[in-house]
């Protein structure tokens, strides 16, 4: 059978066909999918952990125990589970074990584009890249075999492009692994330095037998065509490559990214007048050729930054744009992300601009707050660093700043990372202002549940921590909650939290007003009559309002009547309603 899929779709149904047990993952786009298609198969267990490093040692666990297990994460989220995937190089597995990591090539919902391929060579783990849902769904499969034939963990590559592009996928049915009975292996998986030290030449022997296999690998393959001309890519850029040149050049597609071939590659070049790399983010593929003594055109022509088109590929070479108009080069009028109509945290935004508080933010869809007209944000580094970097920040003041200054960070990214910043507050006698954005939801990666929601990946009732417990359990003894709709106590709370003499901690709580079971009072209106055109409402940077006529106006098919902006009009001039959380 035959279907049309995405693929993370794909590389979901590699998983279940590949006899998969576990699937542990933390949301991040563009890898979020993975997660969510594996839990359609109820012979899969699936879960949303805290974070990935968590997810990761989980799958290490069921790995462990003789099942194949899988996580999957963006490509920042496998800076948090390296400190298990590197160890977990030596130990090997028992089961196999794949990391799958969705790349963000120019940053569509990311805060850098690093490239991943640079994890696989520093940690000695093979990595596979596909370029489209066939592949994404066949490497999906075969890295578990590589994985067990090699005693390895795999790291499958995806980019937003493939994860979100459908193509045609063949479907197979599920390879049913009976659980092995589990036998102890100290020496394996327990990594003192005594044990570790024995098995890092393991390791190194490994690499050189995967690049004696990179040599035949069917996922290594030459598409010979012209030879005047020959490249060397994966992933999307051979989607581009194809597209761009068809069969008129020589191709050698690489789906084995690490460890890369050698004489296959040589003997490419011999074929070729001239040998280029099309490579998206770093010249890791060019790096490697120069180091085996093959000259190849890349990063001369190509740049380190952002995503290719065929566009891209078309300029490169000197060759012309087709003559239809293309999406790029129109003048598209920019339309920048904004926080929705009705979006729990524009009210406690608000209140902390009118204040005139320096706000450390973090990652979510409350980094918006970052733009005009709130421009509430100062920085945004990572997942919980708004809190340690507030601990950091007022301790440089030695206090001085501590009344004037707070951090912000979601529900979710709190349990991700932000409670050992908050560990580190109490222990360390910080007067520091931390505020959760609790909208009941993991809302940047479009509504997975955390463990502060009280559900399960499937919906099924699940243990809710407690964020007023688990701050106080910590050592905050000041904990208040706060409705964010309601600007008069948010300003109660940011001023008398600020002025107290030790840590507090403040939670703006209202579900995304997204959320399937919000119900919402309805739109409301302006009464023209009565607004005087003062454009206060415009303050809050809410997208169902606007001006027109020099009179306000409110859209009624985006507002979802909070009334924050009612709060703001000094002439009555906006009705009024009440709002139940």
């Amino acid at each position: 059978m035959k279907k049309l899929m995405l693929g993370n779709e794909a590389v979901a149904r590699g998983f279940y066909e590949a006899g998969v047990t576990v699937v542990s993952s933390y949301p991040g786009t563009p890898s979020t999918e993975i997660t969510e298609y594996s839990a359609n198969y109820d012979e899969i267990y699936c879960e949303w952990a805290p974070n990935e490093k968590v997810a990761c040692e989980v799958a290490f666990g069921a790995s462990l125990r003789g099942a194949r297990a899988a996580c999957a994460m963006k490509h920042v989220g496998l800076n948090v589970a390296a400190d298990p995937l590197f160890t977990l190089s030596y130990t090997g597995v028992n089961g196999g074990l794949v990391v799958c990591v969705a790349d963000d090539p120019a940053m569509h919902s990311s805060q850098n584009e690093q490239d991943s391929r640079h994890y696989a060579i520093a940690a000695k783990i093979p990595m596979l890249e596909p370029a489209n849902s066939a592949e994404a769904r066949d490497f999906a499969k075969a890295a578990f075999t590589l994985s067990e034939t090699y005693d390895t963990p795999v790291l499958l590559r995806m980019c937003t492009r493939i994860a979100h592009s459908q193509s045609i996928v063949t479907l197979e049915d599920r390879q049913a692994r009976p659980l092995p009975d589990y036998h102890r292996a100290p020496a394996k998986y327990i990594m003192t330095p005594a044990n570790a030290i024995q098995k890092h030449p393991l390791v190194e022997e490994r690499t050189r037998k995967l690049t004696e296999y990179a040599e035949t690998c069917p996922f290594n393959r030459v598409e010979m065509g012209g030879t005047k001309l020959g490249i060397l890519c994966s992933g999307t850029c051979y989607q581009y490559i194809k597209e761009v040149f068809g069969d008129s050049v020589s191709v050698l597609k690489l789906g084995l990214v690490n460890p890369l071939p050698v004489q296959k590659i040589r003997d490419f070049a011999a074929q070729v007048d001239r040998l280029v790399v099309v490579e998206e983010l770093d010249g890791i593929i060019e790096q490697h050729c120069a180091s085996i003594g093959v000259a190849v055109e890349g990063k001369s022509l190509f740049s380190p930054i952002g995503e290719f088109s065929q566009a891209t590929i078309r300029r490169a070479f000197g060759l012309e744009q087709p003559k239809e108009a293309c999406a790029e080069s129109l003048p598209i009028p920019v339309r920048p992300p904004v926080m929705c109509a009705g979006c729990p945290h524009r009210g406690l935004y608000y209140s902390l601009v009118k204040n005139k508080v320096t706000v450390l933010g973090d990652i979510g869809c409350y980094t918006l707050g970052a733009a005009a007209p709130l421009n509430a944000l100062d920085s945004t580094l990572c997942m919980g660093a708004s809190v340690s970097g507030l601990h950091g920040f007022n301790k440089a003041s030695d206090g001085a700043d501590a009344a004037k200054t707070v951090c912000v960070i979601g529900d979710s990214t709190f349990i991700h990372s932000g409670i050992t910043g908050l560990v580190n507050i109490a222990y360390n006698n910080s007067h520091s202002t931390v505020i959760i954005l609790d909208n009941s939801i993991t809302g940047m990666t479009g509504h997975q549940q955390n463990p502060t929601t009280g559900y399960n990946i499937k919906g099924d009732p699940a243990t809710k921590v407690s964020l007023e417990a688990l701050c106080h359990a910590v050592g905050i003894h000041r904990v208040r909650v706060v409705d964010p709709y309601d600007l008069a106590a948010c300003d109660t709370a940011i001023r008398e939290e600020l002025a107290a003499d030790e840590p507090s901690v403040i939670i703006s709580r209202r579900p995304c007003a997204l959320l399937k079971y919000v119900r919402h009072p309805g739109p409301i209106s302006i009464d023209a009559d009565k607004c005087r055109g003062c454009r206060a409402c415009m303050r809050i940077g809410c997208p169902a309002i606007s001006v027109r006529n020099k009179k306000a106006v409110i859209d009624a098919t985006l507002c979802v009547g909070c009334g924050v902006c009612s709060q703001l009009c000094a002439f009555d001039a906006i009705e009024k309603k009440e709002v139940k959380a």
